[in-house]
């Protein structure tokens, strides 16, 4: 009971992750799986499937709260279903294990250039236009890829919200959009692991805990994107993406006989680029003009809801 309640707490844990930042769910999920004790290839098993139907209150969810496009949902689904196939063919023929540090380089290089485009003043022009100017193709190229990484260790997120991100899409939209798109990606890929099931390699029950804990939580994270600000997602986004990469890539270098200093070090640095940044605002330099001696905080949850510039 006790490791169903485990299980459980995943769930609810990676679905809030997954719903309030658009990613994390498989590498959140599967932390906590494996420290529970789960063999690898039942935890993939489970995380993949759980975020079929966790994906799908997600959906729910953000449709309810506004937070998608259905035009943008259809672009990132349509090419992500099709990498899915591909990531798994892959996986069928190359050990995973040996191409998520490479994989793992390729997100800290984007979480960088999220946390430098985060670190300050985030542009507050409007627009009703949700889907911005976001390139068809590269939305497209960015499903593709987010669908083959999906396939084969589970990265649907991490590869499509920073791009989206960083064409300018509003980050509630994008998020919501990403997690509903999701879904269609993830049946796909859990479409080769169901398998397990009837061979007995997979515990129902461990299913139904993750599944409980997800649905219970994505609604939470739903609601939660409409009282955080752009900027503080944008940093929640990249520090999500340095932190959980650093030391899969860190150990194409040896990096993992130094512990848990990596990803300590890359706190740091978070922290101060966000701090940094957030003295060089606008919001911070009126205050200090007028001799206030008060901080204010950019990423407030009282701040317009905000877009990102070109």
């Amino acid at each position: 009971m006790s490791n169903l309640l485990v299980i459980a707490g995943a769930g609810f844990a990676a679905s809030f992750v997954d719903g309030a930042l658009g990613m994390g769910f498989g590498p959140t999920s599967s932390t906590i799986l494996l420290a529970s004790g789960l063999s690898p290839k039942a935890s993939s098993a489970t995380v993949n499937i759980a975020k079929v139907a966790v994906g799908a209150a997600a959906g729910l969810s953000h449709w309810r709260f506004g937070n998608i496009d259905k035009r943008l949902v259809v672009r990132l689904a349509l090419p992500g279903c099709v990498g899915a196939i591909v990531g798994t063919t892959v996986l069928a023929n190359v050990d995973g294990k040996q191409l998520r540090p490479w994989l793992a380089v390729i997100l800290l290089v984007v979480g960088v250039r999220m946390l430098l485009r985060f670190r300050g003043h985030v542009s507050s022009a409007k627009s009703t236009t949700k889907l911005a100017s976001a390139s068809t193709r590269g939305t497209i190229v960015a499903g593709g890829l987010g669908g083959v990484t999906n396939g084969m260790v589970g990265a649907w997120g991490p590869v499509v919200t920073p791009y989206l991100l960083h064409e300018g899409i509003e980050p509630r939209v994008a998020i919501g959009s990403v997690n509903t798109a999701e879904v269609a990606v993830a049946l796909t890929s859990a479409g080769s692991l169901l398998t397990l099931i009837a061979s007995g390699s997979l515990d129902i029950g461990v299913v139904v805990a993750m599944l409980a804990g997800g649905v219970v939580a994505a609604p939470v994270s739903a609601w939660s994107l409409r009282f955080l600000s752009p900027r503080f997602m944008g940093l929640c986004v990249s520090a999500l993406l340095l932190l959980t990469n650093v030391g899969p890539a860190g150990r194409l270098i040896g990096l993992q006989r130094f512990g848990a200093l990596p990803e300590f070090v890359v706190l740091i640095v978070v922290a101060a680029v966000s701090v940094r940044g957030a003295v060089a605002t606008p919001a911070f330099q009126k205050r200090e003009s007028n001799g206030a001696n008060v901080l204010v905080d950019p990423v407030s949850t009282d701040s317009p809801r905000i877009r990102v510039g070109h």
